[in-house]
């Protein structure tokens, strides 16, 4: 007998709907996109428990008459494609027809829809891919899904599904990711009795931003917009020095689809290259819109990744556009060298402006900043103790320091952040922060996720310093906040916890939040240290725990040996 049999369709059904359906977010993100193809200007989300208990989607949308609401459940049936050819320009968001069938095998579905001037509507309830019941109902033009009881019938991929303020959140960035790319629609997002978010339809990209990010990120954005031969790049990014501290604050979107790709995030990053501090990276919201024949959006079954057919020169095309709109806003030319007909001393002001590829001027010696709380008062002599002895500095970034070994680079940044890293894990320890109490709480706008991230994370944030409390719709008072901080960067060491904590696990939590602290007190990149700051700092990296590497991760020190230079410089070991 031979070994290879052919699975049941209840079983093969449940591993195709596995690829497609993953969790909750899935589900809302196959549905709302259907509403979106039904062109929906009103779109409601209702859940329970995180979405694994019930998962409502419904909308305005032109509806189902009665043989297409029977047909839509069944798989690789859709209304988007009808010959082969259709694959090679996708316009609409769903179009394989593999949704509704997935997520009717796996759960307890429930559709009711009608078509605009109907005299009625139909309803089809289903339960683990079989048809329960199928009858006319009274129902407005539109479609609402019911989705209950999520992977039911697959108890161990139930199992592996997140907490219920986990599986919440994925969808509000989804669903918020989402609605930046129709700006005219509503979107509506209530779980159980609470509502998250409704954002109303508005006239454009720069409103839909206020709703969902507030009035801040707004003012700190600039246009960008560039192009050429069939394609355009538009959306808004950063004004520099304005930036975060990763790159989770990037949303592309392909032809009005939301998408990760590394290409587009790669030319965006260039852009900004000179223009923001080391491991700080523009907020952005940009839109490419490419004939949909250049573009395979058909590489992922649940479509989470596309491609290209000509990569680099989508790379150029944002990498241009981003960087011309960059020197557009900021007003800012390129000096060229003069030709050589030209008359000594001149030199002309570029106005074919360039993607900005500027280096950091020459680094000049500048009167020390003030002491830093914690370091020692000044005194007239430097490099006298034991240890690695500071030469200087490079760049007002890198320390220059020698030993017996050789010569040692110190990237001044991480050295203070591990440092402080080191203290402030004692006083956590202690549970001993010194907080100021707040006169005048600075007042922030929050969006749905960072409350939902403060609600989970408030206890561990607490024994950090910081407490805020609510004033009534996405309004928050910072009231208390570490000593350490005046109370602007209070208001952004708090504003970054919320974004870093949130996306961690709960054993990784305390140690992302106190290396967020510690990275947002240390030092900058371009901060000019006198030697005896130098010093300091270099004696007490190297009481840490690790001086290698910051807790980020990334390396402290770069050493050069004796022998390597005299090697590189064909001397022999104690030549004069």
């Amino acid at each position: 007998m031979g070994r290879i049999i052919k699975l049941p369709k209840e079983i093969s059904t449940k591993i195709a709907a596995g690829e497609v359906i993953e969790r909750p977010a899935s589900v809302v993100k196959e549905l709302v996109e259907n509403s979106l193809d039904a062109r929906a200007d009103d779109i409601r989300v209702d859940l329970i428990q995180g979405g694994k208990g019930l998962i409502r989607v419904a909308d305005n949308g032109v509806g189902m008459s009665r043989e297409d609401a029977r047909l839509c459940f069944e798989s690789h049936a859709t209304s988007k494609l009808a010959h082969d050819e259709d694959l090679e320009r996708i316009a609409t968001l769903g179009f394989r027809g593999e949704a509704l069938a997935s997520i009717a095998s796996v759960a307890r579905v429930t559709l009711k829809t009608a078509e605009p001037g109907a005299e009625s509507g139909f309803l089809v309830r289903m339960e683990g891919g079989e048809i329960l019941k199928q009858e006319e109902i009274a129902f407005p033009p539109g479609t609402s899904l019911e989705i209950q009881d999520l992977f039911f019938n697959l108890p161990a991929r139930r199992k592996f599904l997140r907490s219920e303020r986990a599986e919440l959140n994925r969808i509000v960035q989804w669903l918020s990711w989402t609605a930046l790319a129709h700006p005219g629609v509503r979107f509506a997002l209530t779980h159980g009795p609470r509502k998250v978010f409704d954002y109303p339809g508005v006239a454009g990209l720069r409103e839909r931003i206020y709703q969902i990010h507030g009035k801040a990120v707004v003012e700190s954005l600039i246009e960008i917009r560039a192009r050429e031969e069939g394609r355009e790049v538009t959306g808004f990014a950063s004004r520099p020095p304005s930036a975060r501290s990763d790159r989770r604050h990037q949303y592309f979107f392909i032809n009005s689809r939301p998408v990760k790709d590394s290409t587009l995030q790669a030319a965006l990053n260039q852009a900004y290259r000179g223009l923001l501090e080391k491991d700080r990276f523009a907020e952005a919201f940009i839109f490419l819109t490419i004939p949909p024949e250049i573009v395979d959006v058909n590489v992922h079954p649940a479509k989470a990744e596309i491609r290209f057919r000509d990569e680099r020169s989508i790379f150029r095309f944002v990498y241009r556009g981003v960087g011309e709109s960059l020197l557009r806003e900021m007003g800012i030319k390129e000096i060229a060298a003069p030709a050589r007909s030209e008359s000594p001393g001149t030199a002309e002001v570029r106005e074919d402006i360039q993607p900005p590829l500027m280096g950091r001027p020459r680094e000049e010696w500048r009167p020390a900043p003030e002491a830093r709380e914690g370091e020692p008062p000044p005194t007239a002599e430097s490099g006298s103790r034991d240890g690695p002895r500071v030469l200087g500095q490079y760049l007002g970034m890198y320390i220059v320091a020698v030993d017996e070994a050789g010569l040692l680079i110190i990237d001044q940044h991480n050295a203070h952040e591990r440092v402080l890293f080191d203290k402030y894990r004692e006083i956590d320890r202690e549970r001993d922060w010194p907080r100021t109490l707040a006169l005048h709480p600075p007042l922030l706008e929050l969006s749905p996720s960072q409350i939902i991230s403060l609600e989970e994370n408030g206890d561990l944030l607490e024994e950090a310093g910081f407490r805020a409390e609510p004033m009534g719709g996405e309004s928050w008072a910072l009231k208390e906040y570490p000593e350490v901080f005046k109370e602007e960067e209070a208001r952004g060491v708090f504003l970054a916890l919320l974004e870093d904590v949130g996306s961690e696990k709960l054993e990784n939590k305390k140690h992302r939040l106190l290396a967020t602290l510690a990275c947002r007190t240390a030092i900058k990149a371009g901060e000019h240290l006198s030697l005896v700051k130098m010093d300091y700092l270099v004696d007490e990296l190297f009481k840490t725990s690790n001086p290698a590497l910051c807790p980020h991760g990334r390396p402290v020190t770069l050493r050069l040996r004796r022998g390597e230079i005299e090697k590189a410089l064909g001397r022999r070991p104690g030549e004069d």
